[in-house]
């Protein structure tokens, strides 16, 4: 692909884009797991990979329903294979209501491992940036439509606010893979981050 043909193609992704409602929370919740399905933090957390998908359609459900959609912005696309959870300044805490009222659900999703994936929330809420940002809470394409462009292209809506209103954008990356992409869209590691064992999560931030 050369460079304009490369260029029009992010371009026509960004045509496509749209912003998510409940209505696609089913569908999405579907391409999210399977985005996830091998994430080392999910595969930690998850480590049954016979039922991951269910527990993780569990877990996305609740962070679209519940957290994205209520305080946030979901983009996807037109053909709603990717999402990416973005939060605005102040909206990045998990609710304490959510935690509280949806407990049952949460213990569907992680079983016996909810103690360790709530010790891991704590531990990222610790450490996350306090000044005003915005904040990528997930990021995920579905797997045949991954390596088109897709996923920075779910980026740029937010980023593009960033730069307007002068903000950092922050996310925490699972994978060393995700971690280079997001080098490309000038996030720096600040740090790294690892609860119990875990695999780790590096802490990145994009300045304004």
């Amino acid at each position: 692909m050369t460079v304009i043909d490369q260029t029009r193609s992010q371009a026509q992704q960004k045509r496509n884009l749209r912003t998510a409602t409940d209505d696609h929370v089913g569908h999405l919740t579907g391409v999210l797991a399977a985005a996830f399905q091998h994430d080392p933090i999910f595969e930690w957390l998850m480590p049954n990979e016979a039922t991951r998908q269910a527990r993780l359609r569990r877990f996305f459900e609740l962070e679209l329903r519940q957290v994205a959609l209520r305080h946030g912005t979901v983009w996807t696309s037109s053909e709603l294979s990717g999402a990416a959870l973005c939060l605005p300044p102040g909206g990045w805490r998990v609710p304490t209501r959510v935690l509280f009222t949806q407990g049952p659900r949460f213990a569907r999703a992680f079983g016996a491992r909810l103690p360790r994936a709530a010790g891991l929330l704590s531990a990222i809420e610790r450490r996350h940036l306090r000044e005003p940002h915005y904040y990528y809470a997930y990021i995920g394409v579905f797997p045949e439509a991954q390596g088109q462009g897709l996923g920075t292209a779910l980026m740029r809506p937010t980023l593009d606010h960033c730069d307007g209103e002068g903000l950092p954008a922050y996310l925490e990356a699972s994978s060393e893979r995700n971690a280079a992409l997001y080098e490309r869209l000038g996030f720096e590691v600040e740090d790294e981050l690892r609860f119990a064992g875990s695999p780790p999560l590096r802490l990145m931030l994009r300045p304004p």
